[in-house]
């Protein structure tokens, strides 16, 4: 029996970090919605949180007594 290949995934991590951060230009048949907006809204802020904490504790670590 033959396997039939897998489908390859349309996005990588990287690729949607870019579209959160509009470093990445939309594909013009995406859907545009309110709730999509709203979703990658939320992701900004959170990667943003989240780079701000990690310089946070590197900063602490380099600079311990």
């Amino acid at each position: 029996m033959e396997e039939t290949p897998h489908p390859k995934p349309q996005y990588g991590i990287w690729d949607q970090i870019k579209k959160y951060l509009f470093l990445k230009k939309r594909a013009p048949n995406e859907p545009r919605n309110v709730n999509i907006f709203l979703m990658h809204g939320m992701n900004r802020i959170s990667i943003l949180v989240f780079l701000i904490a990690l310089i946070l504790v590197i900063l602490r670590a380099l600079f311990r007594y």
